[in-house]
């Protein structure tokens, strides 16, 4: 097979999570309804955070930018998925599948630091809640967050000029539902391994680091739990992080699973029909899981829904008069 530049390549080929033709309609059906249940579900707890001042806190601060977080990376995926069953088409240009890498990488790294935040955040509450106001402050939050979107706009911006400077052989074909980084880096005919040793320390670094400082805020959270003397103080405590630690088990659960799965089977239909655990699944069940265990975004999302029911008729009225 003879190797062409990136700027000789057209247009990639997406094969999508399965070929067989009557399966298309389930899957459009099933993504289409997967992905307005995530961008509403986040949207309503981006405005439950936004419109009490009651969760003006830094522990919703950071939920509301993984819930944005959640959104963005869904969009980068499965609107181009749907659009390619609908008209039929396996087709991807060159540019749009770099594009689409970058910002698939740019989120999934924004969604590993945000859940670090957010551990980080429980622990500074139970393990030193006297300090709690002094140390987690907002300017600190927003410095974190925006420390967060440059490591990761780097880290998706390096992985994107490398394979840009990479050579396709004949076969452009992805096995997937999505430009995958890994996926594209073994349709080149270039020499990878400089991409893939920059692929291992990304994720040993930007992966493995928030993961290891996850286990320890969560080790010392449990400590301090322990150390607790009454049982409904230990609850309360232990409520307070519930969420968050479901959330955590579930993002790096799947993750792990879609890794073990894709070295134990050596197919990548079977790698791509697992990534939808953690690509499409847990940012669709993030808000299920902060709302059905959290009174406060309840609450909050109640009073929404009331103060828009109430001002509808009251501005209809408004509209009545002379």
């Amino acid at each position: 097979m003879e190797p062409r530049n990136g700027t000789q390549i057209s247009e990639f080929l997406l094969l999508g999570l399965s070929e067989a033709p009557e399966l298309q309609p389930i899957l459009f059906g099933l993504f289409l309804c997967m992905y307005l249940i995530t961008v509403l579900g986040n949207l309503l707890i981006i405005l439950a955070v936004s419109s009490d001042s009651h969760l003006h806190t830094p522990m919703y601060f950071f939920l509301s930018n993984l819930s944005l977080v959640d959104i963005c990376i869904t969009s980068t995926t499965i609107p181009k998925m749907l659009l390619n069953i609908e008209t039929q088409s396996k087709a991807i240009t060159y540019e749009g599948c770099i594009t689409q890498m970058y910002f698939f990488l740019l989120f999934a790294g924004l969604d590993d630091f945000i859940l670090t935040l957010m551990a980080y955040d429980r622990y500074v509450a139970i393990c030193h809640p006297l300090h709690y106001t002094v140390i987690i402050n907002p300017r600190l939050c927003g410095l974190l967050v925006l420390v967060s979107w440059i490591t990761s706009s780097l880290y998706s911006l390096l992985q994107s000029l490398m394979v840009l400077q990479l050579s396709f052989c004949a076969d452009l074909e992805i096995p997937h539902f999505f430009c995958e980084f890994n996926q594209m880096v073994q349709l080149t005919c270039s020499d990878t391994f400089v991409e893939n040793i920059v692929m291992y320390f990304g994720v040993g670094v930007l992966g493995g680091g928030p993961f290891v400082g996850i286990l320890y805020s969560y080790s010392k959270i449990v400590s301090s739990i322990r150390a607790i003397p009454s049982a409904h103080g230990k609850y309360k405590a232990f409520s307070t992080c519930a969420s968050h630690l479901s959330v955590v088990s579930l993002f790096y659960g799947t993750s792990l699973g879609v890794y073990l799965s894709s070295a134990g089977t050596h197919s990548s239909q079977s790698s791509a029909t697992a990534s939808v655990m953690y690509t499409v699944v847990t940012p669709m069940l993030n808000p299920f899981i902060y709302s059905l265990r959290n009174r406060d975004i309840k609450g909050a999302l109640r009073r929404s829904v009331g103060m828009a029911a109430i001002k509808g008729p009251i501005v209809l009225g408004l509209k009545k008069c002379p």
